[in-house]
């Protein structure tokens, strides 16, 4: 779920990432960062229990120097978090659509499976943390922490988050990767925000950019929208039950 942000990085070994600020609030009562994160890995650990998997639509679109390219897929989540892809269109350059988006779609499936997901969680496991301010976004008041990877993983951040004061979720996060992506790509900066469905948060836009050798100044962005979520497993049971019976 949204402490899992693959999505955005993987994307960076081609073409990533966005203009970041923002302003925190200072002068204020505020509560530690453990104490922040401490709540914010409760809250996700109960509204993970309960997420019985979604469905979704995401809207690429890549543009450089001289290229543009655009691809629409459905997304589909499991109950335990893995992701399946299937493209509805796409249009622009080849070059793009195949060794960027088909590239990006394939890390982010392998990256959704339970045995890679925790060491790119926004966990004490993968990084410290250190409480910046206060700030006000649409969704409400949120805390601003500072972000600092322990290693320097492609897959982890140097930057921002934003967690909600009312839930304790992660509602932006912004910033850069822990090292460069590769040798053909850097400078990357994004900004990840998120949506609210129901009880639950997910990615709502990545806006990223870097500078990529040979191609110059590249631009990514990835929309989501039209979220589903599956019903619940209690409810699938009691569905199929009444089912039985009225057979």
């Amino acid at each position: 779920m949204k402490l899992t942000i693959k999505t955005a990085l993987s994307t960076l070994a081609i073409v990533l990432s966005a203009v970041t600020s923002a302003s925190s609030q200072t002068g204020v009562s505020l509560p530690s960062a453990d104490d922040v994160v401490t709540k914010m890995l409760r809250a996700d650990i109960e509204r993970r229990s309960e997420l019985a998997g979604y469905t979704a639509l995401r809207r690429y679109v890549a543009v450089n120097q001289d290229r543009r390219a655009e691809m629409m897929v459905r997304v589909d989540c499991s109950p335990d978090g893995a992701k399946q892809f299937t493209i509805i269109s796409e249009a622009g350059s080849g070059s793009i659509r195949k060794h960027a988006f088909s590239k990006m779609l394939s890390e982010e499936t392998m990256a959704s499976h339970r045995e890679s997901r925790d060491g790119s969680r926004i966990t004490p496991a993968n990084y410290t943390f250190n409480m910046l301010g206060q700030d006000t976004l649409d969704t409400g008041p949120a805390y601003v922490l500072e972000i600092l990877p322990r290693t320097a993983n492609r897959y982890l951040i140097e930057g921002r988050i934003w967690v909600n004061a009312k839930d304790f979720s992660i509602i932006r996060v912004e910033g850069k990767p822990a090292r460069d992506p590769s040798f053909w790509v850097h400078d990357v900066h994004f900004v990840h925000t998120y949506q609210r469905v129901g009880q639950f948060w997910f990615a709502s836009s990545t806006q990223s950019t870097s500078e990529i050798r040979l191609f110059g100044r590249s631009e990514l962005t990835i929309e989501n929208s039209a979220y589903e979520l599956h019903p619940p497993a209690t409810h699938i049971a009691e569905a199929d039950s009444t089912a039985r019976l009225v057979r």
